[in-house]
């Protein structure tokens, strides 16, 4: 017998000699043993390694291939921890990493000023580096809102900016258009520009300065004094009433004529003081046509006419109507051929119209 024999016969009579709960305890453990290796081989068998990640690339650009720098890269995927987002460099490209194979990707590429571009699915293989090609972004087509306004609207616009005028930003020069595209005025604004020309702060300001020369002149035949002097403001501030609300909205409204002086600007000198010194007998319709300024003429004429209601019973007469109505015409001619030649250049924002 060898010496290996004798070792395992003395390994058996020592496990015989054991009793069988310690002989079940020992076999128990080198079970175990042998166990916990071959499940842990056999689960890292079924699991198999983890599947490598795969990457999308591409260039963003517009019709022409001109690549767009900046543009916004997003990828979603079926769940939004699988959703990524980058910016493409100033050539247009851009990469995505880290993407998870058999997954279905949309890529939607955006920037400022285009439509957005959108993919088909993208399902990456094992470590594929998918290039998206022919991404091109088209300009955005960009929705004008035109807010048309009525004639009316305009002509009210117009009159605002008209009544903004002033020479030397003091003096009221509301009836100058200086705008070659001024349309007609309204009956309504007509009344509004006569009653606004007439209560003007100023213009009454200057009829106070009348009376005072009509005063020192002593004319008309009112007493002196406080009271004369307050007559004589009465009889002056009636007679430019009158004659802005006669002239400049009753007639006007009534003849469908324009009370306005429509600047010329241009062309020679001659043709722009003729212009000018016709003013008080053409003028233009509502319909755009010149025609006979029967508001302004009839105006002055009324107006004169009405002085023998409230002159002094001395100064009445033909005489005064007739004087009167050429006073009135005369500053008229004159006033024009100042629009037209100097205060232009004086008048507040009469330079921002067209001519």
């Amino acid at each position: 017998m060898t010496l290996k024999d004798n070792l395992k016969l003395t390994q058996f009579r020592k496990w015989t000699s054991l009793d069988s709960s310690t002989r079940f305890r020992i076999l128990l453990f080198n079970l175990i043993l042998f166990a916990v290796p071959i499940a842990a081989r056999c689960q890292q068998m079924i699991a198999g390694p983890e599947a490598q990640r795969g990457s999308i690339y591409g260039t963003v650009t517009d019709d022409e291939g001109a690549g767009i720098p900046a543009a916004t890269v997003k990828v979603d995927g079926p769940a939004s921890s699988e959703s990524h987002t980058v910016t493409a460099d100033q050539t247009g490209f851009f990469e995505i990493n880290n993407l998870k194979p058999a997954v279905s990707y949309k890529v939607t590429v955006s920037e400022k000023g285009f439509s957005d571009w959108t993919s088909a699915p993208v399902v990456l293989t094992p470590g594929q580096a998918f290039a998206l090609t022919d991404i091109k972004l088209k300009i955005s087509a960009v929705m004008t809102t035109v807010s048309a306004i009525s004639v009316e609207q305009l002509a009210t616009e117009q009159v605002k900016v008209a009544e903004t005028q002033r020479v030397f930003g003091i003096i009221p020069n509301f009836y100058v258009a200086y705008d070659e595209n001024t349309v007609p005025l309204t009956t309504k604004l007509k009344y509004e520009l006569a009653f606004k020309a007439g209560t003007d702060a100023v213009s009454i300001a200057g009829d106070v300065i009348l009376a005072g020369i009509y005063q020192a002149a002593d004319t008309p035949d009112y007493q002196q004094g406080a009271k004369g002097y307050g007559q004589r403001f009465g009889a002056a501030y009636t007679s430019s009433f009158s004659n802005i609300m006669l002239g400049g909205a009753i007639l006007p409204s009534l003849l469908h004529q324009d009370p306005r002086y429509f600047y010329q600007g241009t062309g020679t000198k001659k043709s722009r003081a003729l212009h000018a010194m016709s003013s008080p007998f053409r003028c233009k319709g509502d319909n755009g046509h010149w025609q006979v300024n029967y508001s302004s003429m009839g105006g002055d004429l009324i107006s004169s006419s009405l002085t023998n209601l409230y002159f002094p019973e001395s100064n009445r007469g033909p005489g005064l109507v007739f004087s009167n109505t050429l006073v009135n015409t005369g500053g008229r001619v004159a006033n024009a051929l100042l629009q037209e030649f100097v205060l232009r250049k004086f008048t507040s924002n009469a330079n921002k119209q067209k001519d």
